[in-house]
């Protein structure tokens, strides 16, 4: 079931989330063959810890990995990725449904490659549901920003 503060957020950007059986979107591969869309259309969303103890949640296409390089030059401090149990603690969602819909005390950073595609589907706060938006709104709706994790030449 989606989560009531992800129904509000979706309602007031005029969005419905695609609902399917439980279970059968988790990963982006997963998600992308019930969709019938390619990998690279589903915004996976990952999220990560500084030294500091910042959050950060990265959001990018399904397809991609961020090289570490590229993640330490974006948010000025190593990060490592968090295990299921504090990204559910932080967010509110389990592993397989994290979004980045009404987060507070979490800094989002949507990667610039989302913006190749018209249509990019993160998930709705559980791990049976896709939202058909775009970069553009993803930025409006959530506060986050748009960031290139390409890598740049070494240091």
């Amino acid at each position: 079931m989606i989560p009531d503060k992800v129904k509000t957020v979706l309602a007031s950007q005029g969005l419905a989330a695609l609902e399917f059986e439980p279970g059968s979107t988790p990963t982006a591969e997963m998600a992308a063959a019930r969709l019938g869309v390619e990998v690279a259309r589903i915004a996976k969303s990952l999220l990560f810890k500084s030294k500091e103890g910042a959050y950060y949640m990265v959001v990018c296409p399904g397809d991609k990995r961020i090289p570490s390089s590229a993640l330490k030059r974006v948010a000025g401090s190593k990060l490592s990725m968090t295990d299921a149990q504090e990204t559910e603690k932080v967010t509110g969602y389990r592993p397989g449904g994290v979004c980045p819909y009404a987060l507070t005390g979490v800094e989002i950073l949507f990667d610039a490659d989302l913006g190749k595609y018209d249509r990019v589907f993160p998930a709705a706060g559980t791990d049976a549901t896709g939202v058909p938006t775009d970069l553009a709104q993803l930025v409006s709706m959530t506060g986050g920003r748009v960031v290139d994790f390409s890598e740049g030449p070494a240091d």
